[in-house]
């Protein structure tokens, strides 16, 4: 089990259905992206920025890359619980980890990390981080010493 601190952010919750297990019996990983996704978006507002801010001026988010370790399975009827950290944050792009977690026992299920790329619409490239995004996430970076369990 893995205590996460204050630094991490309650994302997202939900139930494993039956219709989310493949024919192993537990959650596809499809499901898994599924929900991650959902709770990526919710990493923003939680440190203060609005989806509509992201959007201004043709601008938007792009995922760069994702990678998830599944570390244990979880079948239907489980709660699940997901939490999340900014561990980066550079020029054009930030990274942010999120935890799925087993909620009734705290075992850890999987491990998400994203990195992202401000992205002009228009002109289909990245661009620099505005300065306010930036900071914000600055603020909200989980130190070193509380990455790792």
């Amino acid at each position: 089990m893995i205590e996460i601190t204050s630094d991490w952010f309650e994302t997202y919750r939900s139930v494993v259905l039956p219709k989310h297990c493949d024919h192993y019996g537990h959650m596809n990983v499809r499901f898994y992206a599924q929900h991650f996704d959902d709770g990526g978006f919710q990493m923003w507002n939680l440190i203060g920025i609005k989806q509509s801010e992201l959007m201004r001026g043709n601008m938007g988010i792009v995922v760069a890359n994702i990678s998830i370790n599944f570390i244990h399975e979880i079948t239907v009827g489980q709660l699940i619980v997901i939490k999340g950290g900014w561990i980066k944050v550079g020029n054009k792009s930030m990274t942010h980890e999120q935890r799925m977690f087993e909620a009734d026992n705290g075992t850890l299920c999987a491990v998400q990390t994203t990195a992202e790329v401000r992205f002009d619409m228009k002109a289909r490239k990245s661009v620099p981080l505005t300065d306010d995004i930036k900071t914000k996430i600055e603020m909200h970076l989980v130190p070193p010493n509380r990455m790792s369990p």
